[in-house]
């Protein structure tokens, strides 16, 4: 892997932008956060053509798993962690039912893994917090996140739905692999504000790379209290992005 935590990558389309730089550092998808610089423009008549520019930083790279072990779930009492989750919670009804069908499909998976659960924070005005299971240890878990999460998402709904129809009734929770969520998070909000300060900076609309609902949900709520900028989603389907617009 590079030992750049930057680089910049242009391709004819975007896409080809982001895979050149995927390969010039050799990680995957899920461990970068991609900022679109230019779209690719075909010019007149050939002339004055420009190729796509993106900008790939890496995120934290992760220890190495430790050995595979069986897939067991426990709740997490209070470890003195700060700003992530509450500290030492008594399992519910919702979390208990959760934490045992999130461990039946793993296994179903054959997968390896810890199911921890915590109660998340919740956010101001938001209603009850829910429950967060982090599937930790074992091999490879990648798999279990997939492109832009995409398989992640796809866990978290099938966990949801078997969940609710157990309990009849809606199941509050969150399903994440190895704190992926976490992680990204943290970089979407700094790269939202970076996004912000060069949008008024140079006074353009900055576009952001295709994202998941979540994940756009994240740059508009760290966004949504600055009078300078505005955000809004453009575009369809997994093509769905965000652009931070400067108010004039």
């Amino acid at each position: 892997m590079s030992s750049e935590r930057f680089i910049e990558a242009t391709g004819s389309s975007v896409e080809e932008a982001i895979n050149k730089g995927l390969e010039q550092l050799g990680v995957g998808p899920n461990d970068v956060i991609v900022e679109v610089l230019e779209e690719a423009s075909r010019g007149v008549f050939g002339l004055n053509a420009r190729p796509a520019r993106v900008r790939l930083q890496l995120l934290v790279q992760r220890p190495a798993s430790p050995p595979p072990q069986p897939v067991y779930v426990r709740e997490i009492e209070d470890e003195g962690e700060e700003g992530d989750y509450q500290d030492g919670v008594t399992t519910d009804e919702d979390a208990e039912v959760a934490r045992v069908v999130l461990g039946e499909i793993l296994e179903k998976l054959s997968i390896r893994a810890t199911v921890e659960v915590r109660r998340a924070l919740s956010s101001e005005g938001e209603g009850e917090a829910p429950w967060l299971l982090n599937v930790t240890g074992g091999g490879d878990l990648n798999v279990l996140i997939g492109k832009r999460g995409e398989t992640l998402a796809s866990l978290q709904y099938l966990t949801r739905l078997i969940t609710s129809r157990e309990l009849q009734r809606r199941a509050n929770i969150v399903v994440d692999v190895d704190g992926y969520k976490a992680r990204r998070a943290s970089k979407l909000q700094e790269l939202a504000a970076r996004m912000a300060e060069q949008a008024v900076r140079e006074q353009r609309t900055i576009s952001l790379e295709p994202m998941p609902p979540y994940e756009r949900r994240i740059i508009h709520m760290a966004l949504r209290d600055r009078s300078d900028v505005s955000t809004r989603s453009v575009g369809e389907g997994t093509a769905r992005k965000i652009t931070i617009v400067p108010n004039k």
